[in-house]
């Protein structure tokens, strides 16, 4: 197992409810413009952390797989929004592009599940968090900074959930 980056953070889930909980400290950081990629096959719990992002940040809509709308906006009760996109079935970065990710970021904090198909469509600057499968309850969660705005955000988790 290679050693992590100071800028990388792994975090050990042994149920959906850790994972959610996880979500939501994260959630409870994001701004207007930030970026997070979720990378990780089916079933290793990318909508269980985007639920609890979405809570986080302030959301009392349900956080759903955005497979066949490839786009979910949740509401924050004081007129926010937060981008969720599922970018599985886009052919590549250029038909992101054409999805207008700019304008999402302008208007609120964007997560994209499977963000590796649209990779050269993101901004540098994002937190990468890999999401896998362990087994039946476990997950093994990598957040990984890229910009000093996420690096902060990833010491500031490591604080919440670790103390110190």
């Amino acid at each position: 197992m290679p050693i992590l980056s100071p800028f990388s953070l792994e975090i050990i889930s042994r149920s959906p409810e850790q994972t959610r909980r996880v979500g939501i400290r994260l959630g409870s950081l994001l701004a207007s413009g930030d970026v997070i990629c979720l990378i990780g096959e089916l079933g290793s719990g990318k909508t269980t952390l985007v639920q609890g992002i979405a809570a986080g940040w302030g959301s009392t809509d349900t956080a759903l797989s955005p497979t066949f709308v490839l786009v979910n906006v949740y509401r924050h009760p004081e007129g926010g929004r937060l981008f969720h996109l599922d970018a599985y079935r886009i052919s590549g970065p250029a038909e992101a592009e054409d999805l207008d990710l700019i304008s999402f970021m302008d208007n609120g904090p964007l997560v994209v599940e499977w963000a590796e198909r649209i990779q050269e469509a993101l901004p540098k600057e994002n937190l990468w968090v890999t999401l896998n499968w362990v087994d039946e309850l476990q997950r093994d969660l990598v957040l990984t900074a890229h910009g000093t705005r996420y690096q902060s955000m990833i010491t500031v988790l490591r604080k919440q959930i670790y103390g110190g």
